[in-house]
C-alpha cells in the first residue's frame, strides 16, 4: 500500500504578509493544497508568522543572500523531511535546484519544480549579463525534477522545447484567486463611489486602472506607454471622459510630475493596501505590458473582480481568450492606436464568464495538483 502524500515546500524568500501577486500566488497555492494534503512550508526568517493557515510554517532559512549556497541547509532540510515523512519536495523557482536534487537522492523523495516564469527569459529581458549561466542551471534543475509545474501554457511549451523536457512530466498550474463567483453589483458600486470621492473623479468619467510593481522594468515600460502613447491617443477623443489611476510601489524619482498628480488625466495612487477596491471600482483595466514572461497576476485579479480589460497579446499570456469572452480585448503588441480603440469600444456591462472562475479558482487548481502527484 502506498504511503500517504505529504509535501515539504521550499520558498526562498519572504511571502508573509502576502501583499504582492507573487506572494499571494505561493501563499494561497499552499493554503488550498493543504486542505487536501499535509503541507510543510519552509521559508525565510523575515516572514511574519502566518495565522490561521492549515499548513505548517517553519522559518528555517536565513535572510542573507548567502542562504542560496549554504551547504548546512541540506542537513536541516533532510532532518525535516525525514521527520515529516514527506513524499514530495516542492521548489518555488529553480534557485534551490542544487539542494532539491541532493535531497531527492538522499531522501528518496520526488522533486517538483514550481516555476512562476522562465527565469532566464525574465532576467535576460532586464539586461542581466549573467543570464546564460542561469539558463544552464535552470535547464538542469527542470531536467532533474520528477514533475515540473509551469504557470502558463506558453512557459510549459517553451521549457519542453528549449530545455528538452519530457512533456509528460510538465503541467500548467496557473496562478489563481479565491473568488469563485462575480462580486455583487452593490460591492462594485460602493467601490466606485469611494474612488470617485477619494480622487475627485466625476460621475461621467470612466475609471481606467493600471497596477503593478513599478521598479520591475516591464511594468515601468508599461507606465511609459500609458504616459507617452495611450493617454495622448485617449485625449484626442473629446467625447471620452476618463481618469487613469496607476497603483504600485517603487516608482523612480524621475517620475516626480506623476507623483505630484500633475500629469493630465493621470492619478498616481502609489502602493495601496486594498487593491481589490480599485479592481471593483474601476471600469477598465489597461495592461500595456509587452515583456517579462509568466502570467500577469494583476490581469487575472482584474477579470476575477469583473473588471473589463484591454491587454496586449504578450500581457495576456496564461489567460486563455476562450474563457474570458469579450470581457477581455487583446491588441497587437505596440499597436497603441488599436489599444486606444479597444478602450473606447470595450463593453463594460458584460460579465466575466463562469468558465473563467472555474479555471482560476484556487480550489480547482489545488485539486488538479493533488491528482497529478497522487
Amino acid at each position: 500500500m502506498d504511503k500517504p502524500q505529504k509535501i515539504t515546500a521550499l520558498v526562498s524568500y519572504k511571502i508573509f504578509p502576502a501583499k504582492m501577486g507573487g506572494q499571494k500566488g505561493i501563499a494561497y497555492f499552499y493554503e488550498y493544497l493543504s486542505r487536501l494534503i499535509p503541507v510543510t512550508v519552509i521559508s525565510t526568517k523575515n516572514n511574519e508568522y502566518p495565522i490561521g493557515q492549515q499548513f505548517v510554517f517553519i522559518p528555517l532559512l536565513g535572510n542573507s543572500k548567502l542562504r542560496y549556497i549554504n551547504p548546512l541547509l541540506f542537513f536541516k532540510l533532510k532532518n525535516s523531511i525525514s521527520k515529516n515523512k514527506s513524499t514530495h519536495l516542492f521548489l518555488e523557482h529553480p534557485y534551490y535546484g542544487w539542494l532539491g536534487i541532493l535531497l531527492k537522492i538522499f531522501c528518496n523523495i520526488k522533486l517538483v519544480v514550481h516555476s512562476h516564469n522562465i527565469e532566464t527569459q525574465r532576467f535576460k529581458s532586464m539586461g542581466r549579463i549573467w543570464w546564460p549561466i542561469l539558463w544552464q542551471y535552470e535547464k538542469y534543475t527542470h531536467r532533474k525534477a520528477d514533475i515540473n509545474f509551469f504557470i502558463t501554457d506558453e512557459d510549459r511549451q517553451f521549457a519542453v522545447q528549449h530545455f528538452k523536457l519530457d512533456a509528460a512530466k510538465c503541467h500548467t498550474i496557473t496562478y489563481g484567486f479565491e473568488i469563485s463567483k462575480l462580486p455583487l453589483p452593490d460591492e462594485k458600486l460602493q467601490a466606485r463611489k469611494q474612488l470617485q470621492q477619494q480622487f475627485r473623479i466625476m460621475e461621467n468619467e470612466k475609471i481606467l486602472l493600471f497596477n503593478g510593481t513599478l521598479d520591475y522594468k516591464p511594468n515601468l515600460d508599461a507606465v511609459d506607454m500609458i504616459l507617452n502613447q495611450i493617454n495622448p491617443l485617449l485625449l484626442k477623443n473629446g467625447y471620452f471622459k476618463y481618469k487613469i489611476i496607476i497603483c504600485g510601489k517603487g516608482l523612480p524619482a524621475r517620475y516626480e510630475a506623476l507623483k505630484n498628480h500633475v500629469s493630465e488625466n493621470i492619478i498616481y495612487a502609489g502602493f495601496v493596501d486594498d487593491i481589490n477596491l480599485f479592481f471593483k471600482g474601476s471600469d477598465i483595466f489597461i495592461n500595456p505590458v509587452t515583456d517579462g514572461g509568466g502570467i500577469k497576476t494583476k490581469l487575472v485579479e482584474a477579470l476575477g473582480n469583473n473588471l473589463s480589460s484591454v491587454s496586449t497579446t504578450s500581457g495576456a499570456f496564461g489567460v486563455p481568450v476562450n474563457i474570458t469572452g469579450e470581457k477581455m480585448l487583446l491588441t497587437d503588441d505596440n499597436n497603441w492606436n488599436e489599444f486606444a480603440d479597444a478602450v473606447f469600444n470595450i463593453n463594460v456591462q458584460l460579465n466575466t464568464p463562469e468558465t473563467f472562475f472555474k479555471h482560476f479558482f484556487w480550489g480547482n487548481i489545488a485539486e488538479k495538483v493533488n491528482q497529478i502527484i497522487a
